[in-house]
């Protein structure tokens, strides 16, 4: 929730001669955050502890701003595709890595070794990061952060907790309905700003256009398979077979069936920088859509044994790196250099709703088609579609929208 409050205000700030001190200081507030949540400080410093974290998610996207102050041409591609192939195969390695150290050092050591890690991180960036950046501080619209932050935190909200307080229960509803409420009115904010000529928070009219388009919806539509994903193979590994489906199998068998898929997602990105190259940038959401839900699919057939959900993972790492690693090349050529670290941080709001909604969604679909070992089938199928959808709606817009790259 935090990263989706403040992902559209610090990509704002840090596009312009702002975007060093607003790097750091945001990684210093992740490095307060892990400190908290180790120390035994109870469950208040946790939870503050954990929203300082969601810092570091929002500061992500302005590492590709950074990447194209600093190169050009075919290396930037490369930097572009390997800083946003980062967040999802730290996902995959994250979860068994930290889990094991929890396991052996408890969550305050998990915690601590985070601190370790973001503390190494801020060292790096005070070290390496540009320190001059091309462009004036940018004005934010305070009250469009306020409207869009607590409309994507009451939708958030409702999305990830409506399996616990009943979907159809007025408390959701009312999250569900004044969130949407408060994000209309942040669209209109943002017309009128736009053509009175000022600068709204998130420049719509660049997320609307040719080459935005597509991967916007693809990245939303990628995120919640690559969460459902997540979700599902836990829950069959996890699973004691009672429904029909399940293979019974530890907390450390869980963690493990996910390195195929971090470990493969570095693999198909290298793979989408050579088609790109030799058959066009205009085939790799199409193809990379494709790759991923054939993984479900994978997983929705044949879902017996360990190796096969191994397999199924591993087919989805390659899917999913492919299509994450083109998205920063895909969109940065359509977008003015100012509006860079703006446009990445707008299209990774998209990708954190797609976590919570494909999350949600999954573990809410199991319990709508039934539970048995025919809703697991139909669970994943519906994941697999969404994606292939997405993909087939980008081939059909056509090649003209993606030749940038």
């Amino acid at each position: 929730m935090t990263a989706a409050a403040a992902t559209p205000a610090l990509g704002r700030w840090g596009s312009g001669r702002l975007r060093r001190p607003v790097v750091l200081g945001s990684l210093g507030v992740v490095l307060l955050g892990a400190v908290l949540a180790a120390l035994p400080l109870g469950m208040g410093a946790l939870i503050v502890g954990r929203a300082c974290q969601g810092m570091g998610l929002a500061v992500a996207p302005l590492t590709l701003a950074v990447a194209r102050d600093v190169w050009t041409g075919e290396r930037l591609v490369s930097r572009l595709s390997l800083l946003s192939i980062a967040t999802v195969a730290g996902a995959g390695l994250g979860y068994p890595f930290t889990g094991f150290v929890a396991q052996h050092a408890g969550i305050g050591g998990a915690y601590g070794l985070g601190a370790v890690l973001v503390a190494a991180s801020l060292v790096l960036a005070a070290r390496f990061l540009p320190r001059q950046a091309d462009g004036v501080p940018q004005r934010v619209d305070v009250v469009s952060v306020v409207l869009v932050a607590a409309g994507m935190v009451a939708v958030l909200l409702a999305v990830s907790q409506g399996e616990a307080w009943g979907w159809l229960s007025p408390l959701v509803a009312a999250l569900v309905g004044g969130g949407v409420a408060l994000l209309l009115t942040w669209v209109a904010r943002t017309r009128r700003i736009s053509r009175a000529g000022g600068q709204p928070l998130v420049d719509l009219r660049l997320a609307a256009r040719p080459g935005v388009l597509g991967p916007n919806a693809v990245a939303f539509a990628l995120a919640i398979g690559m969460y459902g994903l997540l979700t599902v193979v836990v829950l069959l590994v996890r699973g004691d077979g009672s429904a029909g489906w399940g293979l019974g199998r530890g907390a450390t068998a869980a963690g493990l069936v996910l390195v195929p898929y971090a470990v493969l997602s570095v693999t198909g990105s290298r793979i989408a920088l050579r088609v790109a190259r030799r058959f066009g940038a205009h085939l790799l959401l199409p193809i990379g859509s494709t790759v991923f839900a054939s993984s479900m699919v994978l997983l929705a057939l044949r879902h017996d044994s360990l190796t096969q959900a191994l397999v199924a993972m591993a087919v989805g790492g390659i899917g999913s790196g492919f299509t994450f690693s083109s998205l920063p090349g895909l969109i940065v050529p359509h977008v003015p250099a100012a509006e860079t670290g703006s446009a990445m941080s707008f299209n990774q709001l998209l990708r954190y709703l797609g976590f919570s909604v494909g999350s949600a969604a999954s573990v809410a679909l199991l319990d709508v088609y039934g539970g048995h070992e025919a809703a697991f089938r139909a669970t994943t199928l519906t994941m697999a579609a969404i994606c292939f959808l997405a993909g087939l709606g980008v081939a059909i817009g056509g090649r003209r929208a993606v030749d940038p790259l």
